[in-house]
């Protein structure tokens, strides 16, 4: 609710437990808000729940096939979770809208801009999954 975009505000909670500072977390995943850069691809809160996964359990070799199969289907699994919860991984999809790329202009963050969107409790319904998952491995 501070402005932080979606993937920002999953990666944010998460920094410290990931042992990285706040603003380098919030510079990595500044790209992705807004199904990333407002192309309203793949849910901004989605990816950051993806970068966190990486970031504690992924794979660093291009040699790790065990590890980079393990890893996806970790990915597709906190995907599931996600989807199953909001009826899909793509932002325009949840949020209902029609074009597939918005303008790279952000709208001000006012308290009329999130009573219009559900994205602080999607945010917060994927930092649950990441977290839950994180706990449970």
């Amino acid at each position: 609710m501070e402005g932080y975009n979606c993937t920002q505000a999953v990666v944010g909670a998460f920094a410290g437990e990931l042992g990285i500072d706040f603003e380098t977390a919030m510079r990595f995943s500044s790209s992705f808000g807004g199904g990333m850069g407002r192309l309203r691809e793949v849910c901004g809160a989605v990816s950051g729940m993806f970068m966190v996964a990486g970031l504690k359990f992924g794979y660093s070799s291009p040699d790790a096939f065990l590890e980079k199969s393990e890893h996806y289907k970790r990915i597709q699994e906190l995907a599931e979770k996600f989807s199953d919860k909001n009826g899909s991984i793509v932002c325009r999809d949840i949020l209902k809208l029609r074009t597939h790329k918005d303008t790279p202009n952000p709208e001000p963050r006012t308290k009329e801009y999130y009573k219009n969107r559900p994205c602080a409790e999607i945010v917060a319904g994927a930092a649950a999954i990441i977290d839950e998952y994180i706990k449970n491995n």
